[in-house]
């Protein structure tokens, strides 16, 4: 079958895509599994937009800038804040039900915002609110919507992107689609770590895809460790949303010693990276497996409304966080890299274009300002939409990188091939929050054999680790690569960024 928009996702950016390319012709969302499985519902903290009295866009920009150490494109953040009004507008329209007070729009602060301007739904809920209006309206528009359907690659005609195969995975058949405009929206890599508070959706398929199709990808160093997920004996990990920081929790050690000040002026506020990095140093030095947060100085009703999501699911845990600190330590969140497009999200493959977590425009550089990233979602996907309806541009795309890097192609080798959380332990340990050479080195070696290992995928789980696989390659390999430290990206054996080093690293799969 043909249509004019082929969307592969449905977190918000395929979704709010979808919702805007109805007005212009047949669109088809392909999601892997249920519509309602993905990252953005467990979106706690919320959505980023300069609109209160006293802020401004351009303070925005700054902040988003100063996080992302150098690495910002500033053409796509002054995009970003620019239009974040409007977007939030869109979403309000959408029936997104944003909390306020007194009949004005409630803001939060975060870390790394010299402003209050998180916007929340529900408190702590601001992702489950945007997925569930924007997938309760996509079900009642004409959008044809394909769950437990899987992209397995792209198709080419003359040089474009023109089809997508798929395969049931129910049933494990395929089908192909046929697209004037293929949109991957199909989230990030979270799953790469064995701790994570990504969805177990989040396999990384978007960017292997597109590496497949010759598309390039970039900056997959940068892979964002959030600060704070609760850490209890045998409970999943949840995410402590920054927002807790932001009302004035304290990160304490076992002695409830408060240690934050001493790593940055900012303390608890400050950028994600140096909170993970400061926590990690503290456990490594103590031998413990949890630091604390601490925000039982707030009044109780106070804590239990701004924060219902976290308190409940604590509660259900046996663990009141009006009255006890939260255990936490740090979980892979985010990943800043992916496949790379200009900012009308256009890749290097004609016909081809991405937006949201498995997109990389440059606008989070190499470490996200907090609650940019559904912000970076609907920005970019309106604007996706928008080039496909210039249609001297609607198979444009970048320029290719003259300095992208190819994988080298995995040997034969006697290595069996791994398992989700061998793969998992493997990155964790040796691609994680602090990086050196050594173990970079045998974690390239070890995910080369293990890609070369692999069986040719046929059913889910197959694809989701091969597409793991290639992810993880393309990780480690540009974290080898950067002989520096950059934002979400440390290396011990190099702590300091170093000016050679400003610039991106780019994939691209020209065999």
């Amino acid at each position: 079958m043909r249509y004019d928009y082929i969307i592969a996702g449905s977190g918000i950016a395929g979704l709010y895509a979808a919702l805007l390319a109805r007005e212009h012709g047949s669109v088809l969302i392909l999601t892997k599994g249920s519509i309602d499985e993905c990252n953005t519902r467990y979106a706690q903290g919320g959505i980023a937009a300069a609109v209160g009295p006293d802020d401004s866009p351009e303070l925005h920009l700054r902040d988003t800038i100063a996080a992302g150490a150098g690495l910002v494109d500033e053409e796509a953040a002054s995009i970003l804040v620019s239009e974040a009004a409007e977007r939030i507008r869109d979403l309000a329209r959408f029936g997104v039900p944003f909390d306020s007070v007194d009949g004005a729009v409630a803001l939060g602060r975060e870390g790394a915002h010299s402003q209050a301007r998180i916007l929340h739904a529900g408190g702590d809920a601001t992702g489950a609110h945007i997925e569930l209006s924007l997938s309760s309206l996509a079900r009642m528009s004409q959008i044809t919507i394909k769950e437990f359907c899987q992209v397995e690659e792209i198709v080419f005609e003359d040089g474009a992107a023109a089809a997508v195969e798929t395969l049931d995975t129910r049933t494990n058949t395929r089908e192909t689609f046929e697209g004037r405009a293929i949109v991957l929206a199909m989230g990030g890599c979270g799953q790469l770590y064995r701790v994570s508070t990504n969805s177990e959706v989040a396999t990384g398929d978007g960017v292997a895809v597109a590496y497949r199709a010759g598309a390039e990808v970039m900056d997959m160093e940068f892979i964002q460790f959030h600060p704070t997920a609760l850490r209890l004996p045998g409970v999943p990990v949840f995410l402590i949303s920054e927002a807790v920081r932001g009302e004035g929790a304290s990160l304490i050690d076992a002695d409830g010693r408060r240690f934050m000040p001493s790593y940055d002026e900012r303390a608890e506020l400050a950028s994600r990276d140096i909170v993970a990095r400061a926590i990690h140093t503290e456990l490594a030095a103590s031998g413990a497996d949890r630091v604390y947060l601490d925000i039982t100085h707030l009044p109780p009703e106070k804590v239990s409304a701004r924060f219902p999501q976290i308190y409940r699911y604590c509660l259900e845990h046996g663990l009141d966080i009006t009255k006890e600190p939260i255990p936490v330590s740090p979980a892979a969140h985010y990943a800043m890299g992916g496949v790379r497009t200009n900012v009308w999200g256009e890749t290097t493959v004609p016909g081809l274009y991405a937006c949201g977590e498995c997109a990389c425009v440059a606008v989070h550089g190499a470490n996200r300002l907090a609650s940019n990233s559904l912000l970076e979602t609907v920005v970019f996907a309106r604007r996706v939409v928008e080039r496909t309806l210039e249609e001297e541009n609607g198979r444009g795309t970048v320029d290719r990188t003259p300095s992208a890097i190819a994988l080298s192609q995995p040997g034969p080798g006697e290595t069996p091939p791994p398992d989700r959380p061998e793969l998992q332990a493997l990155m964790w340990e040796q691609v994680g929050i602090v990086r050196d050479e050594q173990p970079l080195r045998q974690a390239t070696v070890a995910l080369s054999a293990w890609q070369s290992a692999l069986p040719p995928p046929s059913d889910r789980p197959g694809h989701e680790l091969a597409n793991l696989v290639l992810c993880g390659r393309l990780t480690a390999e540009a974290a080898l690569l950067r002989e520096e430290s950059r934002g979400a990206h440390y290396r011990r054996d190099f702590p300091e960024p170093r000016e050679e080093w400003r610039r991106h690293i780019v994939f691209r799969n020209d065999a």
